[in-house]
């Protein structure tokens, strides 16, 4: 038991999958060298989080189940993480059986995100890394899931293909890889770089330009 505990301690975050695929220098910046800083974006998005992460609660409502704040995990992918909301729907004939609850279920992850439908697949991807867990502790299959957005105040119903799931094993698997080296990418500069919360640290101008190495040294010869 305490081993398994230990082994969970180097899971990483499965909410870093969105940082991974909008940068991948962001997410080694954040997950491996520790360092964070805030912008309007994410503290708009912690404030809604907080609104559907209350205590690990259950509610019932008719043939509906829903879990607010359900920890998740895969000890096959080593990450681990928080669903908004899981809502099972009772089904007898492709469910499977909760503890404490009678019939059997199917089960639905429901994340809530601040703003508007991505042009990206980040979103459905981070969705799709929940649904990967639910189907490991839960022994199912989870085959649809549904992404809120606050700005639109609509949620999406999001289709959770074989393809989209082989797409997450193999970033995650890139995640693993670049932490067991504690590896961070270069720089690549784009449009992206001017909503990202860690351009001031990142320093993506001036990286393109010069090395590291080289900006350390300057700053010491001052």
């Amino acid at each position: 038991m305490v081993a398994d505990e230990n082994e969970e301690d180097n899971y990483l975050m499965l909410s870093g999958i969105q940082h991974f695929q909008f940068c991948r220098r962001q997410w080694a910046l954040i997950h491996i060298e520790q360092q964070w800083s805030e912008n309007v974006k994410t503290v708009e998005g912690q404030f809604l989080h907080r609104r559907a992460d209350e205590p690990f609660t259950r509610e019932k409502r008719g043939d509906k189940l829903i879990v607010r704040a359900m920890p998740i995990k895969s000890r096959q992918l080593k990450i681990t993480g928080i669903c908004d909301v899981v809502e099972f729907v009772r089904d007898e004939k492709q469910g499977v059986a909760i503890n404490g609850m009678d019939g059997k279920y199917t089960a639905y992850p429901v994340e809530y995100k601040h703003g508007k439908p991505k042009v990206d697949d980040s979103d459905v991807l981070q969705l799709t890394a929940q649904a990967l867990c639910l189907e490991e502790m839960l022994l199912c299959e989870v085959t649809k899931g549904y992404i809120f957005y606050n700005e639109i105040k609509h949620r999406i119903q999001v289709d959770l293909t074989d393809s989209i799931k082989s797409k997450v094993k193999s970033m995650v698997a890139e995640m693993q890889d670049y932490y067991r080296r504690q590896y961070t990418p270069k720089v690549r500069t784009g449009p992206f770089c001017k909503s990202c919360s860690l351009q001031n640290i990142c320093l993506p101008g001036l990286m393109k330009k010069r090395s590291v190495k080289s900006f350390i040294e300057g700053k010491i010869y001052e």
